[in-house]
């Protein structure tokens, strides 16, 4: 893995292919092993860049308590140490917390934003389902995100749970806190009609906490924002559903050059 600094942080990344640069942010349980998998998918004319937020994976930060905000520009310093003006920003789920953060708090730096999966405030931590798999420890969420993340039939596919699996991370206690900590204060709501970056927004039919009419609302929010629905998908569309996800985020960042 490569590394960018910025500031006290030392930011990790994998990447994968040349072309239209695109920022893949992970959700909470993950790091970015999340788009091992995801990012060829994206094919020919994408260079796919997947960090480590956090307290995750490879990346260094000091242990002090940080907000969405302070994620937002961390994803800011890495398009910007890339050596980038702007690039294609994608988040699902806590990743599209961020997503969205940097679209309204670092807008100069987005040339087009694609969120799944995902609220734009803290009422993700209120969603059942999602508050049930919180309250545990992590060690004791992975059988729930299971059914969180997969459908019936994916929840029978070995292959679609052992990839799952594979990218459920455990942190320690400190850094899992911290993580959870940054999210009660979230929130951009009133600020979404001030997004100008063309967005697309990606939500799995059946999720049992993003439900798509949420992804109506934000998308109703965000002036000519389109929402894209996966039948049969739950929360985990970049998993069971990752071709479907990577063809509707490829088309609409190959729709929106920045050269």
């Amino acid at each position: 893995m490569k590394t960018v600094k910025a500031g006290e942080i030392e930011i990790a990344y994998a990447e994968s292919g040349a072309g239209e640069p695109v920022i893949l942010l992970h959700g909470g349980e993950s790091t970015h092993i999340q788009y091992d998998t995801f990012r060829p998918q994206l094919g020919d004319g994408i260079r796919a860049i997947a960090y480590d937020q956090r307290d995750s994976g490879a990346s260094v930060n000091p242990p002090h308590p940080y907000g969405i905000p302070d994620l937002a520009e961390d994803c800011a310093a890495l398009i910007r140490g890339l050596g980038y003006e702007r690039a294609h920003i994608f988040g699902s789920s806590f990743g599209g917390f961020i997503a969205l953060q940097v679209a309204v708090s670092v807008p100069d730096v987005v040339q087009s934003l694609t969120v799944g999966a995902t609220f734009s405030d803290a009422t993700a931590l209120q969603a059942p389902v999602a508050s049930e798999i919180v309250e545990l420890s992590p060690s004791q969420r992975d059988a729930q995100m299971l059914a969180f993340a997969l459908s019936e039939r994916g929840q029978a596919d070995e292959k679609v749970v052992a990839e799952l699996k594979s990218v459920l991370v455990h942190r320690s206690p400190e850094a899992d806190a911290r993580r959870l900590a940054a999210i009660p204060g979230f929130d951009v709501t009133n600020r979404l009609p001030e997004i100008t970056a063309p967005t697309l927004l990606i939500y799995g039919e059946d999720d049992p906490a993003a439900r798509p009419e949420v992804g109506r609302k934000i998308a109703d929010a965000i002036p000519r924002a389109r929402l894209e629905v996966i039948p049969g998908a739950r929360h985990g569309i970049t998993m069971e559903f990752a071709r479907e996800t990577a063809q509707l985020l490829r088309d609409f960042v190959l729709a929106h050059p920045s050269q």
